[in-house]
């Protein structure tokens, strides 16, 4: 599991959702969440809080293509890569910070992935969860 600490600068509340948004080193994370700041207290601007992800949950890209919907790009780079049969672990560096990705082989392969080269990894908003 990847664990980042971040500030949540706002939360839009609808009905039992939160979208929430947040601030890592000048980058913007966003979570939606099936809380409110009315049952998870620690969901209040200013607080710093746990961003929690799966592995298997960050996407990578090369490059800056086309606008995509996906809100949380973090621009990384590939510190290791342990390839495997089926499926390869990713360890990246974002801002000092370490989050690894796994994803499969063939997608390495594909996109020619190197040690030391620079990519976007990419996390769905439904995706990150969080805890104080």
């Amino acid at each position: 599991m990847n664990t980042l600490r971040a500030e949540i600068t706002s939360v839009k509340v609808h009905g039992n959702l939160s979208l929430v948004e947040l601030h890592l080193e000048g980058t913007t994370l966003k979570s939606i969440v099936i809380e409110t700041p009315a049952t998870a207290s620690y969901l209040k601007k200013g607080n710093t809080i746990n961003v929690l992800f799966k592995e298997t949950e960050v996407i990578i890209g090369k490059g800056k293509g086309q606008p995509i919907s996906l809100r949380n790009i973090l621009d990384c780079t590939i510190t290791n890569i342990e390839k495997g049969v089926l499926l390869s672990k990713l360890s990246l560096k974002f801002k000092g910070h370490s989050i690894a990705s796994i994803i499969t082989t063939n997608a390495v392969e594909h996109l020619d992935l190197k040690k030391g080269e620079q990519i976007t990894a990419m996390i769905k908003t439904n995706e990150i969860m969080l805890s104080d």
